[in-house]
C-alpha cells in the first residue's frame, strides 16, 4: 500500500501556492506509506532555476561547496549544489546531458536520481511530514508536482527505491500497486542498453516510458503500450514538464480519486487528500475507469 498526491495548476494565480496545496494533500497519504516519500516539482525557481538544468543526487559523498567548485572547473560556468535531508540539488547552466556527465566526475560515488530543465526530484527514508519540511515543501511555487508516501512490498527500504522516478528529462512517475513481469521487462530494457539505479518495479515501468516517448509516443500513447506490456495491479501518474497523467490496471484494483476544476486538476490516493483544495465543493469528482488513460496538459 502507498499513497499518490498529484496537482497540477492551470491558473497562474495559484502557482506561489503550489507547495502549500501539496503539503496538505501528503499529510493525508501519510498512512498508507509511512517508510519513505518523495516530491517532485516543476517550475520553482528555488529548487529549478529557469535556464539551468538540475540534476538530484543520493550519497553525493562530497560536502555542497566542493561539488559546486569541481562542476564549475568542469562546466566553465558557475554551478550550485544544495543538500535537503538525503537528495542533493545541482545546477548549472548547461544541458542535462552536460552536468550528468561532470558530476559523474565531481560526485563519483553519488546516485542520480533526477534530472531536467523544469523538474526538482526530492527523495529519503522517514516519517513523510518530516521529510517535506526537511525539504521546504511548503515555500515551494510552480506549475505542479506529484508526491508519494511508500510501504516497500517488493523491494528494500531505501531513498533510491523511493518514489517519484524521475529517469529521463522532466519525466516522473509514481506507483501504487505491484508488476508481476517487471523482471522479464527489465531484462529486455537492459539488452537495449538501458541502465537502471534500482532493484523497484516501479522503475522499470519509468524506464519503460521513457524508451516509448524517446520512440516517439506521445505520453498517452506511452501509457496505453504499457497497459499492454505490464502485468499487475496499479495505479500510475506520470508527469512532464507540460503534461500530467493517469493510467489504472485493467481491473482497477487500486484506488484513486481525481477532482478537476477550471483552476487546476488534481489525483490523490483518497477523497481526503484533496478535500483542502480551492474549490473542491465545485470540482468536478471521479473515480477514474479502469484501464483507461487520462492526461492534461497546460
Amino acid at each position: 500500500m502507498c499513497g499518490i498526491a498529484a496537482l497540477q495548476l492551470k491558473d497562474p494565480a495559484l502557482r506561489s501556492q503550489l507547495g502549500t496545496l501539496m503539503h496538505g494533500m501528503l499529510c493525508e497519504i501519510v498512512e498508507r506509506g509511512p517508510d519513505s516519500a518523495g516530491i517532485s516539482v516543476y517550475g520553482d525557481a528555488r529548487l529549478n532555476p529557469e535556464g539551468v538544468a538540475t540534476v538530484s543526487l543520493l550519497d553525493a559523498g562530497r560536502p555542497d561547496g566542493d561539488i559546486a567548485a569541481a562542476l564549475t572547473d568542469l562546466l566553465g560556468v558557475p554551478a550550485t549544489v544544495t543538500t535537503l535531508g538525503d537528495t542533493t540539488l545541482a545546477s548549472a547552466a548547461a544541458s542535462t546531458d552536460e552536468l550528468s556527465a561532470a558530476l559523474r566526475i565531481a560526485a563519483p560515488g553519488a546516485r542520480q536520481i533526477g534530472r531536467g530543465d523544469s523538474v526538482a526530484t526530492l527523495k529519503g527514508i522517514g516519517d513523510p511530514v518530516g521529510l517535506a519540511e526537511q525539504f521546504g515543501l511548503e515555500s515551494v511555487s510552480g506549475t505542479q508536482g506529484v508526491s508519494h508516501t511508500r510501504m516497500a512490498t517488493e523491494s528494500a527500504v531505501t531513498a533510491s527505491g523511493s518514489h517519484p522516478f524521475t529517469v529521463a528529462d522532466d519525466l516522473c512517475l509514481v506507483h501504487n500497486g505491484s508488476f508481476s513481469n517487471h523482471a522479464s521487462i527489465r531484462r529486455t530494457l537492459k539488452a537495449q542498453g538501458v541502465e537502471f539505479d534500482s532493484d523497484n518495479d516501479s522503475e522499470v515501468a519509468a524506464r519503460y516510458l521513457a524508451t516509448r516517448l524517446q520512440a516517439g509516443d506521445t505520453l498517452p500513447e506511452a501509457l496505453e503500450n504499457l497497459k499492454a506490456v505490464f502485468d499487475g495491479f496499479y495505479t500510475l501518474v506520470v508527469t512532464t514538464a507540460d503534461g500530467l497523467a493517469v493510467l489504472r490496471d485493467p481491473i482497477a484494483c487500486k484506488p484513486a480519486i481525481i477532482a478537476e476544476t477550471d483552476q487546476w486538476v488534481a489525483m490523490a490516493s483518497e477523497y481526503r487528500a484533496l478535500a483542502g483544495l480551492p474549490g473542491i465543493e465545485d470540482a468536478r469528482i471521479f473515480e477514474p475507469e479502469p484501464g483507461e488513460v487520462y492526461s492534461w496538459t497546460f
